[in-house]
């Protein structure tokens, strides 16, 4: 709806919340009502429990490790038309602060305003359509942004995350995998970008997120795949092709095999 999606989701053993990582192209603010969970956010792990808010800024990678029985969370996601409308989220967005860390929550004394507020932009966003029904929906999202705006603001400065050497060489390889995953799927082709060895990069990246450079572009291709595969008509051929695969059957082996079902499979499910 003009650029902003809601969702109210509970964990399901039988829907295999935890299968479905992707890549959004736009703000994402995830808030845990109840329980907890624990992700990989741009490559970091994190534990969101209760009462938690994730904020993922465009193209940020998330993926869910686990969920506990009960949890729920509301999903509020932002296109980036409905971003470029808006000044202060076009700095919101552009925040490195909340890169490094997008786990945050608002003081006991805030928390019920939350919780009324998202209760009302809930029931905005389901109403039957009106003509003002959008501009008001926008100005609800538009508080909470600023809300959220002003935890970070408030952060001690000793919890300010600076930018490390760390975070440059995970930022940067993101960066280039973001961009070339659905071409090149060698290790070597972004340790030369990154200007490192080959053997660096991924026992760097093995010691820092969990998963070595080969398993971050694999992981990442896959991602790419389940989009199109989800969310485009482009046949298998055609998304091979797309990933730069020198034949379909190939395609379908590396997806099955990292996927644990083949691509018509899972398109299906």
């Amino acid at each position: 709806m003009e650029g902003i999606v809601i969702l109210s989701q509970q964990n399901d053993p039988n829907k295999k919340y935890t299968n479905h990582s992707r890549l959004f192209d736009g703000l994402l603010l995830g808030f845990m009502i109840k329980g907890s969970m624990k992700s990989h956010i741009h490559f970091l792990e994190y534990e969101i429990n209760e009462g938690d808010i994730a904020v993922l800024q465009p193209q940020l990678m998330i993926e869910t490790k686990s969920l506990s029985e009960h949890a729920e969370i509301i999903t509020i996601g932002l296109s980036l038309d409905f971003i470029t409308e808006f000044p202060i989220l076009r700095e919101f967005v552009m925040n490195e602060q909340i890169r490094w860390q997008p786990i945050i929550r608002f003081q006991p004394d805030e928390i019920k305003l939350q919780y009324d507020l998202l209760t009302l932009i809930q029931n905005f966003y389901h109403k039957k359509a009106s003509s003002n029904k959008t501009q008001m929906l926008r100005h609800l999202v538009l508080v909470l942004i600023n809300m959220i705006s002003e935890v970070y603001s408030n952060l001690p400065h000793s919890k300010s995350v600076v930018k490390s050497r760390t975070h440059e060489i995970i930022d940067d390889f993101y960066l280039l995998i973001s961009k070339y995953a659905n071409q090149h799927r060698s290790v070597a082709f972004y340790a030369e970008k990154l200007h490192l060895t080959p053997q660096y990069l991924s026992s760097f990246l093995k010691q820092k997120t969990g998963k070595s450079a080969l398993q971050w572009i694999d992981h990442l291709t896959i991602l790419h795949a389940k989009t199109l595969l989800k969310s485009s008509s482009l046949s298998i051929k055609e998304i091979s092709n797309e990933l730069h695969f020198e034949e379909t059957s190939v395609f379908c082996r590396y997806f099955k095999r990292a996927a644990g079902v083949s691509p018509k499979t899972y398109r299906n499910v």
